[in-house]
């Protein structure tokens, strides 16, 4: 599997491009608008990108979604898009390109997360009448509040609980409300991501917990995704995918 890279230069693309050597898939491109250097490898735009691949890694800025699926439809190439902040525009775009192209796309690309949001619904089957929080830590450079991820696992929840409501940081004065789901924000230090669940009865507190110990286990997953998607028709496909494809 030959692989383009989007956001090349950047951290996570250093990340990727290290998985990847492990995985024995090689960056045939890298496309970097920041990059200072370009070089054989590395191209600042689509637009100069002539290296053949079956894949393209996206980790660069949401603002390069309409150049990014222009080049893919164009090459009719597969998509990992790991970007997120998307505008409504662009999240349109994703939509239609994913028609004529296979698009995956995640908020989160650690198969770890994806098992916890899966243990999350699974084990809220068995407890229907449970009370949930959902509590998530990172570094203190982090700029949003509550993680992408804490509202991917809250979605995970209303899978099974459509009529649940996120309280976001709780505070003041009234009782838990039947139906609300406690979302709470940690800002400390390096902390790369830590992600827990607790799910309790008046008798039992059940805590499904996730921690990562480097952004290369977003790199690993994002190679999967990318070899995934080889052979796959035109779609959007996302990490419930990929769970259900190991089973």
């Amino acid at each position: 599997m030959r692989i383009i890279l989007s956001g090349y230069t950047g951290h996570m693309g250093r990340e990727v491009r290290a998985s990847a050597e492990r995985a024995g898939y090689p960056i045939v491109a890298g496309v970097d608008a920041m990059a200072k250097e370009p070089d054989d490898i590395c191209v600042l735009s689509f637009d100069d990108c002539t290296a053949e691949a079956d894949v393209i890694i996206d980790y660069s800025h949401h603002s390069m979604t309409g150049k990014l699926l222009d080049f893919a439809e164009k090459r009719n190439l597969p998509v990992v898009l790991a970007t997120t902040g998307q505008t409504e525009e662009e999240n349109a775009r994703i939509l239609e390109a994913a028609r004529k192209i296979p698009i995956f796309r995640a908020a989160n690309y650690s198969l770890g997360i994806a098992t916890l949001a899966d243990l999350v619904k699974r084990t809220l089957a068995l407890y229907p009448d449970a009370e949930i929080e959902i509590v998530e830590k990172h570094h203190d450079r982090k700029l949003d509040a509550p993680s992408g991820t804490a509202l991917s696992l809250f979605n995970a929840v209303k899978e099974v609980r459509p009529n649940a409501v996120a309280n976001l940081g709780r505070s003041g004065m009234g009782k838990r409300t039947e139906d609300e789901v406690g979302i709470h924000a940690v800002r400390m230090g390096n902390i790369v991501g830590i992600h827990e669940v607790m799910i309790g009865t008046q008798n039992e507190v059940i805590t499904l917990k996730h921690e990562a110990f480097s952004r290369g286990v977003f790199a690993d997953g994002s190679v999967k995704a990318a070899a995934f998607l080889a052979g796959k028709p035109a779609g959007l496909y996302d990490m419930k995918d990929l769970l259900r494809e190991g089973e």
